[in-house]
């Protein structure tokens, strides 16, 4: 004989139970994965101020590339300067690279290259003028005016 089956009742209230659960804009369990709806507002703002941040930081970062960059080229037209002038004077030897030589202006204000310092000058009975300056000849054969 067959036992019949007693239709059971569910025990949760028919208006708290979902048709479709999967399509719920929040869980319908426990265990169920929080889902947060994205306010389009807040997301363009918080995009927009990282964007913001970014591109300040890269304006930044450029602005001092470009900076050095034209410090690098004023650095290379003083050096352009100067050694148009020291290859204007006097020069009786050849200069070799990286060594100290020193510049002097005579009375006729014709500029003379010496291997002779101010200092040594001093013991010395030639007199070449009024000191101007001690330079330095560098590898791509301009000349530098050491401090």
């Amino acid at each position: 004989m067959k036992e019949k089956t007693i239709p059971t009742k569910n025990p949760i209230d028919s208006d708290k139970i979902a048709e479709a659960p999967g399509l719920l804009k929040y869980p319908h369990h426990v265990g169920g994965v929080p889902i947060k709806i994205n306010d389009e507002a807040v997301q363009r703002s918080v995009a927009l101020n990282a964007m913001d941040f970014q591109t300040d930081q890269q304006l930044l970062q450029i602005k001092s590339q470009m900076e050095l960059l034209a410090s690098q080229v004023k650095e290379i037209q003083d050096r352009k300067r100067v050694s148009e002038w020291i290859y204007n004077a006097k020069i009786r030897f050849k200069p070799e690279i990286n060594h100290v030589y020193h510049l002097y202006r005579n009375s006729m204000n014709e500029y003379i290259l010496s291997l002779i310092s101010p200092e040594e000058f001093m013991h010395s009975q030639r007199n070449l003028g009024d000191f101007v300056n001690t330079v330095r000849l560098l590898g791509d054969h301009t000349w530098h005016i050491v401090k």
